[in-house]
């Protein structure tokens, strides 16, 4: 059963004999409008943007329901309030109102939360990763980490600084599909694209190797969190404005954009060394991500016009490509091997062989949801949990035919080797780590 804001998907749902409401979710009608079907034992896949992931978690708690999100979503108006400060409205507040219903609710049926390809799959992806690095490098690993503190020891061990979830889209539409002047195009949700790339803060998880602070650096609101301390910092632009050097083995060195998200916060703090009540160590971990081209025109645009939405939205159906893939994984750097990238190589003609409505990016996210539902349904009193938490092995294991290519690459590649005869860019040739050095300013 789908409830949905507006009819955009019912010929597909018809065609698979799914039940299409269209039922626009708001904090005064969603209890009324989901109650005939919170059914004990049900599962509630919370695919929305606008719509609180608070308000429905919690109600499926007490209904007996499993749920899943891919990203905790505030309702309608928040992302963009200008009575909040960035810390109010960047998605280190979300996780932490999220982490505190989990105290809250103290167990109950599974909820997982931002659990889609990244992020998600992706926190599973560096679990991999550790394990085949420490195999190529000769790291010896009694067994396979199964607590917080064992992952963390061993990302400190291998000498991890930096960890990108490195994504290039090169997805292309056919002519008659190519994006229009004032038209936001994508390959995925345009509007959950434009609330963490245009309204939100970069955000990222903090290392403890980094020497400087970003000068356009923040860290939290002490009132968002509570005296506690934060593995992430802000840095005072928006995503979708902020470059970084990157690199993938299929498209190699490229700039990608310091969007927003949940993993960059929840991998640098479960992957944090503690000793003594102090952090002795933690990566920086941030998401480095340039979307299809048509996406990256879109956004140009909208910033461009003062960060106004495009009134034409659209998202390209997988018939609507002619070529390209999403490439997306884990680059784990500063190993003895340089940098690791381990992750999906999924082209459009292979995602439409799978699911014939799908594009790359779609499936990309698919698989992972349908890993997460099926690890949910094997593990049904798990209360609230983040995707670190999980089995990575039983997630990936479910997920893995719906990826395409699941490649690891070694690399040489630096951020300093990408600077260009012109860049005037701070650097740090002692650490090319440093954060510095993959900033593009």
């Amino acid at each position: 059963m789908i409830i949905t804001a507006d009819e955009r998907g019912k010929d597909v749902a018809a065609q698979y004999g799914a039940q299409f409401i269209v039922a626009p979710l708001t904090p005064d009608n969603f209890k009324s409008t989901l109650a005939p079907y919170m059914v004990k034992g049900g599962f509630m896949l919370n695919l929305s943007v606008d719509v609180s992931s608070l308000a429905l978690m919690e109600l499926c708690h007490h209904a007996g329901v499993l749920y899943l999100d891919t990203c905790t979503e505030p309702w309608a108006g928040e992302y963009n309030n200008p009575g909040l400060s960035d810390s109010e409205r960047s998605n280190f507040a979300l996780r932490s109102h999220a982490l505190e219903l989990k105290k809250k609710l103290q167990g109950g049926p599974t909820a997982m939360i931002t659990h889609g390809a990244n992020p998600g799959l992706v926190s599973h992806l560096v679990k991999q990763a550790l394990l085949n690095i420490a195999r190529d490098t000769d790291f010896k690993v009694a067994k396979t980490p199964s607590s917080r503190e064992e992952w963390a020891r061993l990302a400190c061990d291998l000498g991890i600084k930096v960890i990108h979830i490195a994504e290039r889209d090169t997805q292309l539409a056919a002519p008659q599909a190519a994006k229009k002047p004032h038209e936001f195009v994508n390959t995925w949700s345009c509007d959950g694209f434009i609330s963490e790339g245009c309204y939100q803060p970069a955000e990222l998880g903090w290392g403890t190797h980094e020497k400087e602070f970003p000068v356009d650096g923040a860290k939290h609101d002490t009132k968002v969190t509570k005296g506690a301390e934060a593995p992430s910092i802000m840095l005072k632009k928006a995503g979708g404005t902020v470059k970084c050097r990157t690199w993938t083995p299929g498209y190699g060195p490229f700039q990608g954009l310091i969007v927003t998200h949940a993993e960059s916060i929840s991998i640098a703090d479960y992957l944090s060394v503690r000793e003594n009540g102090q952090t002795t160590y933690r990566p920086t971990v941030h998401y480095a991500y340039h979307p299809c081209d048509y996406a990256m025109m879109s956004i140009h645009e909208m910033v461009g016009a003062g960060c106004v939405e495009q009134k034409e939205k659209r998202v390209l159906r997988g018939d609507e490509i002619i070529s390209g893939m999403d490439e997306l994984g884990v680059l784990l750097m500063g190993h003895k091997r340089g940098a690791y990238w381990y992750g999906s190589q999924l082209s459009n003609d292979e995602a439409r062989k799978i699911a014939p409505h799908q594009n790359a990016t779609g499936m990309q996210v698919t698989g992972p949801i349908i890993g997460a539902m099926v690890w949910a349904l094997e593990n049904p009193q798990m209360g609230v949990v983040e995707p670190d938490e999980m089995n990575f092995e039983r997630v990936l294991q479910i997920a893995r035919p719906y990826l395409g290519l699941v490649v690891g690459k070694y690399s040489d590649w630096t951020p300093l080797k990408t600077r260009g005869p012109m860049c005037s860019d701070p650097m740090d040739a002692s650490d090319p780590w440093q954060f510095k050095n993959f900033r593009v300013v």
